[in-house]
């Protein structure tokens, strides 16, 4: 119960000392349930739990507004090992091998400026007696567009605005990822940074638009405690800041029970709060998650929804460094 206790206060302290005042500009995709594929914020954790992990993510904010952020994923990542059976390669549970990988295939809307692209990740893990630690990085490509039928008026004209008028309405733009992480049966810390080269490009008619990406640090935490053999809490946090120290931040807790079901609450800064709904079969996972703020515009929209279908690949066996569900 003292480690449980330690633990908590951990992330709690995360928390409390991160800055609130304001939102990030959506250059990100947000996640809700991070927790459940934790390779879409932390290029290190690809292969990091020794199967082969498929996942899906669909996420809309704001539901009942027009344009407001969409979001549709899917990832895989898995360890490399010395074999020749392929099937083997991708199926069973890892036990050596230090090398992972990771894919990652995204499309992010968010009125008329849409954004697409893809991950390619390498990621190294060192195995200790009891724990593990990670490093990983993405090489990222994607695609940033404009629709410009989404910039008519009411009348059907079209804005008058140098950027809409001529130019490119893509462009193709490439930086990186990094990331490291570490876990136990019980316990994970993870530090990852987004758009690490900060690349910077130009679109418009003759060039008047700039678009930079902004560097994003990401820190997320948890553990898992069981309290008797039907029930689990685990507390977990993210925590995101950018170089300006503007911070978003994202606490709760689950109750997991049987290992199988599981509910949580959490608490996002600017006043949201989120439920959290699970279950697992096999190797089959399913969560969804509802965000709802506590503000004017939220009583006009739907709240936002966010849905999780995981696939794991591999064996049963729970190896002594791999974490817990």
């Amino acid at each position: 119960m003292v480690k449980f206790l330690i633990n908590i206060s951990a992330i709690l302290i995360l928390v409390l000392f991160s800055r609130t005042e304001s939102l990030f500009a959506q250059q990100f995709p947000n996640y809700t349930l991070f927790y459940m594929n934790k390779y879409a914020v932390n290029p290190a954790s690809a292969g990091a739990n020794g199967a082969t992990n498929l996942s899906f993510i669909a996420r809309e904010e704001s539901a009942g507004f027009e344009g407001t952020p969409k979001t549709y994923a899917f990832s895989m990542d898995s360890r490399i090992l010395g074999q020749t059976d392929i099937y083997k390669k991708l199926f069973k549970k890892r036990v050596s091998g230090n090398v992972g990988w990771g894919l990652y295939l995204y499309s992010d809307l968010n009125g008329p400026i849409g954004k697409t692209g893809v991950n390619g990740t390498y990621s190294y893990h060192i195995d200790f007696q009891d724990s593990q630690l990670s490093f990983g990085i993405s090489m990222v490509l994607f695609q940033l567009s404009i629709r410009k039928d989404d910039f008519i008026t009411d009348d059907g004209e079209t804005i008058n605005d140098p950027l809409l008028a001529g130019g490119n309405e893509s462009i193709w733009i490439t930086d990186a990822n990094f990331g490291i992480y570490y876990s136990t049966e019980d316990f994970f810390v993870g530090y990852s940074t987004t758009q690490l080269l900060n690349s910077f490009t130009q679109f418009g008619a003759n060039g008047q638009g700039e678009f930079k990406l902004t560097r994003q640090h990401n820190i997320i935490g948890g553990y898992n405690y069981e309290v008797n053999k039907s029930f689990d809490l685990e507390p977990t946090t993210f925590i995101k800041f950018d170089e300006n120290l503007r911070t978003q931040a994202n606490l709760g807790i689950r109750i997991i029970y049987d290992k199988k079901l599981w509910g949580g609450l959490y608490y996002k800064t600017l006043n949201t709060f989120s439920f959290h709904f699970g279950v697992n079969y096999d190797k089959y996972y399913l969560a969804y998650a509802f965000d709802y703020g506590i503000n004017a515009m939220s009583k006009q929209t739907w709240g936002t929804h966010e849905l999780v279908v995981s696939v794991k690949f591999g064996g049963k066996d729970r190896y002594k460094w791999l974490n817990k569900f």
